[in-house]
């Protein structure tokens, strides 16, 4: 499944912690990556982070930010309640807002989205549902949807349909712009390349298309 709120950088460190405290995984084991979803199109293939060279440009594609991760259905429910822990509370006078934590990141490349094998219909839906607490309107993604940003709606896309596109490897394990996780952390990076659990996408390494 996969999750996106926001810039990826934040949502993929946040994933990674509750593998290991939900789930007991070391270093070697997590699963937790950031790409692309939601979108109808790619480019032979591709999908790529903003670059100079416009090589399968994620936002021109439809796609959104997301963090994909391997869960055991059983316990679907403790990372959906970790997804919804990360939208931030803001309160403005007369209104409460409800949001992602880095609302100055505006456009489609930021919305709110999740996704699961069979969306909507998939039998794990319910916990989704029970997780966010009437909070947020779930509404059945169809691809390419707008911003999510002060709506309190969170596209729930069929993974079958709307795959995930992993990231670029200079994305993974990165610092968030407002946060640094520490070396450890980012040298998960080098980590997981030499074990084989991901690599080069294809893609530009770099906003400057190398």
């Amino acid at each position: 499944c996969y999750f996106g709120c926001g810039c990826f950088w934040h949502v993929q460190h946040e994933f990674v912690e509750a593998e290991r405290a939900i789930l007991g995984r070391k270093d070697s084991e997590l699963t937790s990556l950031c790409g692309y979803a939601g979108g109808t199109r790619t480019d032979g293939g591709k999908v790529c982070y903003h670059n100079a060279r416009q090589v399968g440009d994620y936002g021109k594609l439809g796609h959104g930010e997301a963090v994909s991760l391997r869960i055991p259905p059983s316990k679907l429910s403790d990372f959906a309640r970790i997804y919804f822990s990360l939208f931030v509370t803001y309160s403005f006078p007369g209104q409460t807002v409800l949001e992602r934590a880095d609302p100055q990141d505006a456009g489609p490349e930021y919305r709110s989205l999740l996704g699961l094998p069979g969306g909507v219909n998939s039998p794990l839906f319910p916990e989704i549902e029970k997780a966010a607490q009437g909070k947020w309107k779930l509404v059945e993604g169809k691809g390419n949807e707008p911003d999510t940003l002060l709506k309190r709606t969170i596209y729930v896309m069929d993974s079958d349909k709307f795959p995930f596109f992993s990231g670029e490897v200079y994305h993974q394990f990165h610092d968030d712009m407002r946060e640094r996780y520490g070396r450890p952390y980012n040298d998960l990076r080098n980590q997981l390349v030499t074990e084989g659990k991901f690599g080069p996408t294809g893609c530009p390494e770099g906003p400057l298309g190398f």
